[in-house]
């Protein structure tokens, strides 16, 4: 079946000789399968996948033009006639299942994670330990060249078109921004001069691989940090861009230096679409929209609005690799929709590690985590319907084998369902919306409210226990005080806290609990671009304006028994956020206690020595889970998965990769 329902998304464009079979794109994102020789055979079916599910356009990570450009050592890079051939192994997967790729060429430039890093000046980043040499004068001419080359290596390895990546805080943007650009030669000393570089880049390219081969430049529309571009320079160099011969305008937004976040999940969906738009009004080229898009529906309204001409979703397609198709055929409620978590997929690359993705484990592991039919018939029992036991009867549904799945409580979801009601966490409820919905499709019988017990589970040929966590209730005097709740009981709605609230426990559900209770909910884009000082373009440079102090719903005080600070075991790419939010909200922030009891005065501390009492309406308990796993005790030979195996901050990342791995073994 097919549907209309997204006649924009859908529909094809031409890009000089390449038509597109619709107007998505699967956007740029580095997966550690780049940069080895063993890994193009992983990296060739996990972009073929993305193919055979109905992408427009995949663009690969990033490919450096020379050494000094490198990510990290030994990365990946387009260099040589011999690598472009080896290439061909990922063009032609990709051209099998009817789609078009696109190979990125990216210059870390002072983001490089090595010591031979250049940039256009020795100016060091925030991010990388090393300090980058400046460019000489030729050097840069080189380097212009070496990107060209490598351009025109991507159309001998078989690629459809090439992304320059101009954007995100690399040597291109370097070279842009007053920030990291301080040279009095050509390659710097005004806006114009600045511009020279990406400029001689684009020319060059286009000499080598003649008028019609697509590029497309990514550009960076909003920097968002001090130094950076002004609005009347972004639209002064895409007015150059397109008069050197780019092809379309894929958007970026923010340095990964930014004190600004652009696209976890507490990033609004469609937050940067109006500066899109601005660009799209100025230019004649084709423009891509990108960043926190992550619904057909979103992406039908942004261009059925004359945003955009096209739409860039990378993580989405790493979270379903058949987006496209589902939309396509009336199935939209069945996509596995991206939460901007970051926790399989950036945090893995910056912690250099190869990507997945939390709500799919199969991303990047196409060749080794498969779900292929069985011909067994066998009877499985899922008993739990939290992550991992969802993702346990999906997957195991999807072999072909018969699943009923058990959930004591009216409704699945399990601590999933707190983790949604957390402010900038509500994207989770489609995660759950996925699941339902596909245990709908695969007939698996549904069980709810009901405890199953080991005799109820004799006649099963499999069952597999994933009952989760219970809440820790530590232990020091007054722990049973009625000023005494947990965390459960504050985000399922079933207490609501005072005006003064004490939170004890800092780990990520202690600062998701801060989060959910200093939040406004009547907060909307406005006031979230407020918040973290995001200002007309054309009125501040980059983007970047003076921040404006949240309104705290509640006075919150977060405690931990540690000494180290809060937050630090948060996500590399997304904990400083939430660190930011809880100071922005005012969150008195206490490390080093000791809990020495709950009374009518409130709970009494004691910190370095020094006996206090917080006067507070409620305590509320983030200290932790307890593993329910008394069913698995009674039943040798089943199999235990998530927060029943290990109960640890509730890490659904490992719940669903456990949950598919299991059903893939069955």
């Amino acid at each position: 079946m097919t549907t209309n329902a997204y006649p924009h998304l859908l529909s094809p464009i031409t890009l000089g000789p390449l038509e597109l079979r619709n107007r998505v794109v699967m956007g740029s994102m580095h997966t550690g399968l780049e940069d080895r020789r063993r890994d193009i055979p992983d990296l060739a079916a996990y972009f073929a996948e993305r193919a055979r599910g109905g992408v427009g356009l995949i663009i690969t990570g990033g490919y450096a033009p020379n050494k000094r450009g490198w990510l990290k050592p030994l990365a990946s890079e387009m260099t040589t006639r011999l690598q472009a051939m080896r290439h061909r192994e990922v063009t032609d997967a990709v051209h099998a299942e009817g789609g078009a790729i696109a190979m990125q060429v990216l210059h870390a430039g002072r983001y490089g994670y090595h010591p031979f890093s250049v940039s256009a000046s020795s100016k060091k980043s925030p991010i990388t330990p090393f300090r980058p040499s400046a460019l000489s004068t030729r050097g840069v001419d080189r380097t212009a060249t070496d990107f060209a080359k490598s351009v025109a290596l991507a159309v001998k390895a078989g690629y459809d078109a090439v992304e320059i990546m101009g954007s995100e805080g690399y040597l291109i943007n370097q070279f842009l921004a007053a920030r990291t650009n301080d040279r009095t030669d050509a390659w710097g000393g005004s806006a114009t001069a600045r511009m020279r570089f990406p400029l001689e880049i684009v020319r060059r390219s286009r000499e080598l691989v003649g008028a019609d081969f697509p590029i497309v430049y990514r550009i960076s529309l909003l920097d968002l940090v001090e130094g950076g571009q002004t609005w009347d320079e972004v639209l002064e160099l895409a007015a150059s861009l397109e008069e050197a011969g780019v092809t379309v305008l894929n958007t970026g937004i923010g340095w990964h230096e930014a004190r600004v976040p652009t696209i976890i999940t507490q990033v609004p969906r469609g937050a940067w679409r109006s500066a899109t738009a601005r660009l799209k009004a100025a230019v004649s080229v084709p423009v891509c929209a990108s960043n926190r898009i992550n619904t057909p529906e979103l992406a039908e309204e942004i261009l059925a609005a004359g945003e955009a001409d096209l739409v860039s979703m990378a993580r989405p397609l790493l979270a379903d690799a058949f987006f496209v198709s589902k939309a396509a055929e009336g199935r939209a409620d069945e996509i596995n929709t991206c939460i901007a978590c970051n926790q399989a997929c950036l945090d893995h690359v910056f912690q250099n590690r190869k990507a997945s993705c939390l709500v799919n484990p199969r991303a990047c592991r196409e060749l080794t985590l498969t779900l292929a039919p069985t011909r067994r018939a066998a009877a499985v029992a899922v008993v739990g319907a939290g992550p991992a036991g969802l993702a346990a009867a999906v997957s195991a549904a999807e072999r072909g084998l018969a699943v009923t799945l058990f959930e004591k409580s009216a409704t699945l979801g399990g601590q999933f369902r707190l983790a949604m009601a957390v402010p900038g966490k509500e994207d989770f409820a489609d995660t759950l919306r996925y699941y339902t919905r596909r245990l709908e499709v695969l007939g698996v019988e549904v069980r709810l409210g009901t405890e199953a017990t080991a005799a109820d589970l004799a006649s099963y040929d499999e069952v597999v226990v994933a009952t989760g966590v219970v809440p820790r209730v530590p232990d020091f005097p007054g722990v049973d005080h009625p000023k005494v709740v947990s965390y459960a009981d504050v985000l399922s709605g079933r207490v609501v806290p005072g005006q003064r609230v004490a939170v004890v426990g800092a780990g990520g559900i202690g600062v998701d609990v801060s989060v959910w209770l200093t939040h406004d909910p009547a907060e909307d884009l406005d006031d979230w671009m407020s918040h973290w000082g995001v200002g007309d373009p054309s009125l501040h440079p980059g983007g970047l304006t003076e921040r404006k102090p949240r309104t705290p719903l509640r006075e919150v005080t977060l405690i931990q028994r540690k000494t180290t600070p809060i937050g630090i075991g948060l996500g590399k790419t997304s904990g400083w956020a939430h660190r930011a939010v809880l100071k922005q909200s005012g969150v008195v922030q206490v490390s080093g206690a000791t809990y020495d009891r709950v009374d009518d005065a409130g709970l009494h501390l004691t910190v370095d020595g020094v006996t206090r009492v917080l006067d507070v309406d409620h305590v509320v308990l983030c200290a932790g889970q307890e593993s329910v796993r008394d069913l698995y005790d009674e039943l040798p030979g089943s199999h235990l998965i998530g927060g029943a195996d290990v109960a640890a901050e509730l890490d659904a990342k490992r719940a669903i990769e456990q949950g598919t791995r299991v059903a893939a073994a069955l």
